[in-house]
């Protein structure tokens, strides 16, 4: 009888060698099975089946072998095993009966991620909650109208949204309070910088652009600062001069990037990379090429905008509806018809095209040096799939020639599977394999807090199943690159999800999102997104222990001077964790046991395992799990450490009787037989570390 146990493999370097690897090249993929356990076994594609060789034995189990060369087509594959007269698939999914597409394992000749970003700890900022490390850049109160509104500038950094439309409401956080902060960064362990938009915008979170060739004087330095002078009226922004001076003259536009070239260069001596946000799909009213508030009518150097001219060199950049005229034409369209973000008219316009293949270009190039791009709302740049698939190609093909190490991640809901081919996206924002089977297997709430949802709530086999399924998605380079969020500026905070209270802040109040949180859950959830395949990313004030309602409630300023300073040593603690152990950045995975609110996992390669065990329930929780599929086959008793923990250890200081608590406390824990027994307890993740020195005894 086959060992189903036992069979494995996946993309990692381990059973796939290389892991990304060019036309022509040649790939040695590997599987797993028990030792003298199978007959034979054969890499199947499509109608071909062609029979793996014994490879080497270790610790209990056969590896066997096959070596393929690469040709210009991706390559798909999965395993047919055979014992007797039985036998068994096995694809992305483990061991099946028949086999799907879309779950056979993926190569993709050419496709390759930026090998810092695989793993790596990253760190969103919303700048303007932050940090304000340069008050003159303020915004001033009714300096500009948005929406109807004055504009106005929060006169307590602690204050928090109201529940008010947010968008012109600003705590003046920008670069150089960034800057200011890159040690605490440093110390805290963050790798890479995730900026929301940084372009000339009127919001305070930017995805209006005005101005995508210059980084916002308000996040950056005003040097010129003419008399200020508020709109006279609530319907026309000619009038703000003061906002007028501070966008387009150029001395405070062009300080404003050098600014951010020395927190590039700040970053980089600290090891930090920095991603920015691009907002292609559309762009704001504001922005110059349309100039619906007319700011740039007058102003010398800027062409006349598609909004106050019919002859307007940017007049093909939008759609106007059929028999519009000028001057000061509003019949165009809208993203989600919102007239402050006009969508932007890629097929009609090859210019427009090559502007944004520029603007790619432009801020992954010298001066600038950013690493990379997150994609707003990728997928619905244009109006047809064809043509988004189109562009993307030509995107990625302009960013990676003038920065070929530069990562690429979309945000995108749904299948991604078709723009991860290897010529688009590098990855994405990982909303169905991490964010949301998380949040409803912790908390039972939606990400946004809308509802709570008792039945998946610790249901450890519908996350297992929802994991399992949704991860088939990637190829491994996508997987170890994708961004593993708990929370961002678009949803609640994960840690008020644990309070299970439904609902947004403009019903309940700011209150109500910290009330009866659970920061036990909060840890928990954090442990999984350090040792989950992906690139862990935190939400500025995340560590802090930040509360929020979905947005505007999440983009609360970050509580300097009042963190939460015992969830911030977790933080540092588990993300220590993450950087230390590589097998956490590029090890295999596998689902070992769940129960209900019961979890366990593995991450492993070769000789070195990690186990992660998740126990979310009220009460401590009898362990007896299998973790031979972890590639391991224990006859005797074995010592296992447990390496971290999220509840605090007592670690003894050498030489002394006196102790720390530590979350990396190390402890030991005993195991045989293949098997794990401890007492896991409440409201706790553990994690187990073991190491085995034998070596492989290889047969060719």
């Amino acid at each position: 009888m086959i060992d189903y146990e036992a069979l494995f493999s996946d993309g990692t370097e381990m059973f796939c060698t290389p892991m990304e690897a060019d036309p022509g090249e040649s790939v040695t993929i590997r599987f797993r099975a028990a030792q003298n356990n199978v007959d034979r076994i054969f890499l199947c594609t499509g109608g071909e089946e062609r029979e793996m060789f014994f490879e080497y034995a270790r610790n209990g189990f056969s590896f066997y072998r096959i070596e393929i060369v690469l040709e210009n087509e991706p390559f798909y594959y999965w395993f047919l095993i055979w014992q007797g007269d039985e036998s068994c698939c096995y694809t992305k999914t483990g061991v099946s009966s028949d086999v799907k597409q879309e779950h056979c394992f993926s190569l993709f000749p050419g496709f390759h991620t930026p090998d810092w970003a695989k793993g790596a700890v990253m760190y969103q900022i919303y700048t303007d909650r932050f940090c304000n490390g340069d008050p003159s850049n303020d915004v001033m109160n009714g300096e500009y109208l948005y929406l109807g509104e004055m504009v106005r500038h929060a006169d307590d950094w602690y204050r928090l949204p109201d529940g008010h439309i947010d968008v012109g409401n600003f705590y003046g956080g920008d670069l150089q309070g960034v800057l200011d902060k890159l040690d605490y960064l440093q110390d805290l362990g963050i790798e890479v910088i995730y900026f929301n938009p940084l372009f000339v915008s009127p919001s305070n979170h930017k995805y209006d652009t005005q101005d995508y060739d210059h980084i916002d004087p308000h996040y950056g330095k005003i040097v010129t600062n003419l008399t200020i002078s508020t709109p006279k009226s609530f319907t026309d922004n000619r009038e703000a001069f003061g906002y007028i001076e501070r966008t387009t003259r150029q001395e405070n536009l062009e300080a404003s990037d050098a600014l951010f070239i020395r927190l590039i260069e700040e970053a980089h001596m600290r090891g930090i990379r920095v991603i920015l946000d691009g907002v292609f799909n559309h762009c704001g009213s504001f922005h110059k090429w349309m100039d619906f508030e007319r700011i740039y009518e007058k102003q010398p150097g800027y062409p006349k905008g598609a909004y106050v001219s019919e002859t307007s060199p940017y007049r093909d950049f939008f759609c106007f509806k059929e028999g519009s005229t000028w001057p000061y034409n509003e019949q165009y369209e809208g993203w989600w018809d919102h007239k402050t973000l006009p969508k932007l008219n890629y097929e009609g316009s090859h210019r427009l095209q090559e502007e944004i293949l520029r603007i790619g270009r432009k801020w992954v190039s010298p001066p600038y040096n950013a690493d990379g791009w997150r994609l707003d709302v990728a997928a619905d740049l244009g109006h047809s799939l064809e043509f988004n698939h189109h562009f993307w190609k030509r995107f990625r093909t302009a960013v990676r020639s003038a920065n070929p190490d530069a990562l690429i991640l979309a945000e995108h809901y749904g299948d991604a599977r078709p723009w991860m081919n290897g010529e688009q996206w590098d990855s994405v924002m990982n909303y169905d394999a991490f964010m949301e089977p998380i949040t409803w297997f912790l908390t039972g709430m939606e990400k946004h807090s809308d509802y709570y949802q008792e039945e998946s709530f610790g249901d450890a086999e519908l996350f297992a199943q929802t994991m399992t399924e949704q991860m088939t998605v990637f190829s491994e380079p996508s997987l170890l690159t994708t961004m593993n969020q708990l929370d961002n500026h678009d949803h609640s905070r994960f840690l008020t999800r644990t309070n299970h209270v439904a609902g947004r802040v403009e019903h309940l109040g700011t209150e109500a999102a910290e009330t009866n949180v659970d920061s036990a859950v909060l840890r928990e959830a954090v442990v999984m997104q350090m040792t989950w395949p992906g690139a862990p990313t935190l939400y500025y004030g995340d560590e802090a222990g930040v509360c929020g309602f979905t947005d505007p409630d999440s983009r609360r300023p970050y509580p300097w001077g009042r963190e939460d300073t015992e969830l911030l040593q977790f933080y540092r603690e588990a993300i220590a964790l993450h950087k230390q152990y590589p097998v956490l950045r590029n090890g295999s995975f596998c689902i070992l046991y769940y129960d209900i609110h019961v979890l366990g996992y593995a991450r492993f390669y070769e000789n070195e395992q990690i186990f992660v065990f998740v126990n979310n329930r009220e009460a401590s929780y009898e362990l007896e799990a299998s973790v031979r599929m972890a590639g391991i086959a224990w006859e005797e008793q074995t010592t296992l450490t447990m390496i971290f923990s999220s509840k605090k250890q007592m670690k003894q200081d050498k030489n002394s009787e006196t102790g720390r608590m530590l979350y990396s406390a190390k402890t030991s824990v005993s195991a045989g037989d293949g098997m794990i027994r401890m007492t896991l307890p409440k409201q706790c993740a553990v994690v187990l570390y073991h190491a085995d020195g034998q070596p492989a005894e290889k047969t060719y």
